[in-house]
């Protein structure tokens, strides 16, 4: 679950971790009356669940009410890579005299937490890693989570000066704390600053905690904004689905993670471009399949439907029914490519041979024939 950069600082507030103070508003009128409260320069932050927010123009520094009324005006209600704003975060100005990237993600490759640590802070870090990878350090987390004094070699990479080293050394040290308590699987600062007094402050906060964990924090599930999520992704979840939408045009409705990478991977291969991933599990349920295909109707770049069926513990027949069962209910205009192959593999042919729809049994086949369906609906 991602969290709104107010809501990680409100974590790392709580974790004793340095942020400057800052309301949320959600009218010019609300903002405004924050401003006049925290004072002039302030600024100005759209609150979407996605980065790039600064070069899309929704970060703003201001420093007088007139500008702040035409600006936060402006970034409410604007439009982020397809994300609405409607939260603002007001939150005084702050001087800065370096900038340091501090964030905790989880090492799939290693399956522990990873520490990285940056001098060069404020831009992406993705950026970072690709021009200058010599600016990054990784450190691992153990059984015990950071170490101190694997703490103080992050903290002299970043900066020289002992009375800020000690500064970034605890904040490090809460930052792990944070990751571990929350059952985080990311926690970013970016950028972790030095104001020219010598104080350091996290002036951003990027968090997102394991859907899995949910149940261990009511506090932190209670922050989910559903209104900010993609509405695909929110009717997936509430229908037991594994569904993440991608950038491409072809559908995919597969039964099973595995196959559904597999699936994914040929697409490409093969010069096409998944929309989503989405699995529908070992489930034929109709109200599932259903659910499926109105989630990706509702996708305007989708141009064709790939139905890859596996049939082992999950029936092939029984997957045909619901499939049918979703046709009727939803009559999608959608293009539709099947394959299906396993248990029940004859039964679920003259099913969908009833009703005028071929299913095909190799996999690159079908593939080959939805990228070709796709082309000819663009």
């Amino acid at each position: 679950m991602n969290l709104h950069e107010y809501q990680g600082k409100e974590l790392f507030r709580a974790g004793g971790i340095p942020v400057p103070p800052g309301e949320v508003a959600r009218t010019v009128e609300e903002a405004e009356t924050i401003a006049a409260r925290l004072g002039f320069p302030v600024v100005i932050k759209a609150q979407v669940l996605i980065g790039g927010r600064g070069k899309a123009g929704g970060v703003k520094v201001v420093s007088n009410g007139a500008e702040f009324t035409r600006e936060a005006g402006r970034i409410l209600g604007m439009d982020i890579k397809g994300h609405a704003v409607r939260k603002i975060l007001v939150t005084p100005a702050t001087e800065i005299e370096k900038e340091f990237y501090a964030g905790i993600v989880l090492d799939r490759k290693y399956e522990t937490p990873l520490l990285m640590v940056s001098p060069s802070g404020g831009i992406d870090i993705e950026e970072v890693a690709r021009q200058t990878p010599e600016k990054i350090m990784r450190l691992h987390l153990d059984e015990r989570g950071l170490p101190a004094y694997r703490a103080r070699a992050a903290a002299r990479f970043l900066d020289d000066r002992p009375a800020v080293r000690k500064q970034l050394v605890d904040v490090l040290l809460k930052l792990a704390r944070v990751y571990a308590e929350q059952d985080c699987s990311l926690a970013e600062i970016n950028p972790l600053i030095v104001t020219p007094h010598g104080e350091v402050w996290a002036i951003d906060a990027k968090v997102v905690v394991d859907d899995n964990a949910l149940d261990r924090h009511a506090d932190v599930a209670a922050m989910r904004d559903l209104g900010a999520e993609d509405p695909g992704e929110v009717e997936a979840r509430g229908k037991g689905l594994s569904y993440v939408r991608l950038d491409g045009s072809i559908g995919c409705v597969v039964n099973g993670a595995g196959l559904a990478m597999a699936t994914m991977d040929m697409i490409q291969f093969h010069g096409g471009k998944p929309a989503n991933f989405l699995d529908i599990g070992g489930s034929s349920n109709p109200d599932k399949v259903t659910a499926a295909m109105n989630i990706l109707s509702r996708d305007q770049r989708v141009r064709a439907v790939l139905f890859n069926i596996f049939g082992g513990i999950t029936r092939c027949d029984d997957v045909a029914r619901g499939l049918l069962t979703a046709l009727d209910r939803i009559g999608t205009k959608l293009p539709i490519v099947i394959r299906l192959t396993g248990t029940n593999e004859k039964e679920a042919r003259e099913m969908l041979d009833a009703r005028g729809m071929v299913a095909l049994s190799d996999m690159d086949e079908a593939v080959r024939a939805v990228i070709a369906r796709a082309s000819e609906a663009a």
